[in-house]
């Protein structure tokens, strides 16, 4: 066991389980436009990627994965957090 060493993945740190997930928005660095970012959601990345589709579509608007965030394009903390307390994540809005 001393020489068990969890490996990251996609160089992204594995994140802890059972965490807050964080609903926040971004404007800097793109152009002026908001995006609403979700972070501390503990799936692996092909889960990860069908949520963001799902949530994209729910929104209807765009976005995708960056690391181990999503993002969508647009204003929509308030639809997310419903959405994903609804799926059972322990979703908190973050940020101003």
């Amino acid at each position: 066991m001393a020489g068990c060493v969890c490996k990251s993945v996609q160089g992204q740190p594995l994140q802890p389980r059972g965490g807050a997930v964080r609903v926040s928005r971004e404007k800097q660095g793109r152009g002026g436009k908001l995006v609403t970012v979700i972070s501390g959601l503990p799936l692996d990345p092909t889960q990860l990627a069908a949520l963001a589709g799902e949530l994209k579509r729910r929104c209807g608007a765009g976005g995708g994965v960056a690391g181990s965030n999503i993002e969508v394009q647009g204003e929509h903390r308030d639809l997310l957090v419903a959405e994903l307390l609804k799926r059972g994540f322990a979703a908190k809005k973050s940020g101003g």
